[in-house]
């Protein structure tokens, strides 16, 4: 377990040392190829608690790992491509900012003391804002401002959160300890009032980091500003280990007896994102803004499943896995475009498909698994979240989720098929930034990941994912 963390910082270091900016891509897909074989290691052979049970991986965690090491490597071959065509740029900061992102995420996975959980996602927003200044312009250093400053604040709520869950323990029979397993152990006992507070300020906090709404302020100008690789493992990684951390609260509130309130808000907010995000959508002018706000819904998507519980919750767990390969292939892709347009207006961009031939498809085919298009694997967990809202007798939310989903559907059409087809202008047609084994294949790789996820899943991702939805009653 220490060596997914010890490993990209020690790479880090290396990036940031490396005097040759063609000496760092490789190191970053260094780090991603030991990252990735380390967690098959530990699928194969899962290690037992380590440091007194602050280190341990769950089937949460496990399948969060396996998300993030898995987008991480694909992104790793992408930036070979990426940083070769980007010369005019210093890497060291992005290389080095990016392998310390992936140590931060390897820790809130398998964090289970909630201070050293909150402490491992400071560092992912520490790492992160560096990197949304990539493309050094204003816009480029808005964003980062606005993501540094208004992740804080949630981050803040959430330390807050944690001294208020810290003191709903502190009384007779509480574990007097942060501890996960101690905190559920001693679930009766834990004074509700505060388990009440301590879950709003938490959810407040995480949910600003996930991106949910009302707390998404800072995600659009961060996708839009952000290159099409870090908004791949923004939008697949880090959103993920957010909802993570949600997962870890939710655990204590069901078993200190508050999971109705708990789940009733999570219902609440998923609903509201999806429902912004519908309105958002529609007619959306800027093609990685839009990608945000599909983000957004996701997000949405996420806690509504887990908030209705039972079928939906496993749903849920298949969801995190489908949308952050998804998004990966749709950020990827989404870079290749703006830089062979040179534009993100969608007034300016037609013809994507005959300019960049393989992202150009792969763009679409994303878009429609996304929206939960069949035999896409973003169908069948979207599905498995309705199934289980008409199981759980929720007609409300179920009718409410379908409409979300049908509005989304159409708005996000009509903005991807005008910059797919059409007729291309011609200083688009003459680009040099046109598609490459390392900046075409890696999209298409994830692509077809997904396709395939829809036609057949392993039967130990079945069983991992069966047991994650088990640690907040899913089933």
């Amino acid at each position: 377990m220490l060596l997914l963390v010890a490993a990209p910082l020690l790479l880090a270091a290396v990036a940031f040392a490396a005097p040759w900016s063609r000496l760092r891509p490789p190191v970053l897909l260094a780090g991603a190829l030991v990252h990735f074989g380390t967690v098959a290691w530990l699928w194969a052979a899962p290690p037992a608690p380590a440091f007194g049970g602050w280190l341990a991986i769950d089937a949460a965690g496990q399948l969060v790992l396996l998300l993030v090491s898995t987008l991480f490597l694909v992104c790793a071959v992408y930036a070979q491509g990426y940083l070769a065509r980007r010369r005019d740029r210093d890497n060291r900061a992005f290389v080095g900012g990016l392998l310390v992102l992936l140590a931060a995420i390897s820790a809130v996975a398998m964090a289970q003391h909630l201070g050293l959980l909150w402490v491992a996602i400071e560092i992912t927003t520490l790492a992160t804002a560096p990197l949304i200044y990539f493309n050094q312009n204003e816009l480029a250093l808005e964003a980062a401002w606005k993501y540094l400053v208004v992740c804080s604040v949630g981050i803040a709520m959430a330390l807050l959160g944690t001294f208020l869950l810290a003191l709903a323990s502190a009384g007779p029979g509480g574990p007097r300890s942060l501890l996960l397993a101690d905190l559920v152990a001693a679930g009766p006992g834990l004074a509700r009032p505060w388990v009440r507070f301590a879950y709003v300020f938490l959810l407040a906090g995480y949910g600003t980091k996930m991106g949910l709404a009302p707390f998404h302020a800072w995600k659009p100008d961060v996708y839009g500003e952000a290159p099409g690789l870090l908004g791949a493992l923004l939008s697949g990684g880090v959103t993920s280990v957010a909802f993570l951390g949600i997962i870890r609260v939710l655990q204590v509130c069901l078993a200190a007896g508050e999971g109705g309130f708990a789940r009733q808000a999570l219902v609440a907010l998923g609903l509201l994102s999806i429902g912004l995000a519908a309105v958002f959508l529609i007619r959306q002018r800027d093609l990685k803004r839009m990608l945000a706000y599909s983000s957004v819904e996701h997000m949405g998507i996420l806690v509504l499943g887990v908030g209705l519980g039972g079928a939906a919750a496993t749903g849920a767990f298949l969801h995190l896995l489908y949308n952050g390969l998804t998004k990966g292939a749709l950020f990827l892709t989404a870079g290749n475009i703006h830089r062979a347009f040179g534009t993100k207006d969608i007034d300016k961009l037609r013809g994507a498909a005959r300019v960049l031939p393989v992202s150009g498809p792969v763009f679409l085919a994303a878009f429609l698994a996304i929206t939960g298009s069949p035999p896409f694997a973003p169908f069948f967990s979207e599905f498995a979240i309705l199934d289980g809202a008409v199981q759980a007798g929720a007609w409300g939310p179920a009718a409410a989720y379908l409409v979300g989903l049908a509005v989304i559907f159409v708005g996000m059409g009509a903005t991807v098929l005008r910059v797919v087809q059409g007729v291309p202008p011609e200083e688009a047609r003459s680009t040099a930034m046109g598609d490459t084994l390392l900046t075409a294949g890696p999209p298409l790789a994830l692509l077809a990941a997904i396709l395939a996820l829809g036609l057949w899943v392993p039967a130990p991702l079945r069983t991992l994912v069966g047991a994650a939805a088990a640690l907040v009653g899913g089933g």
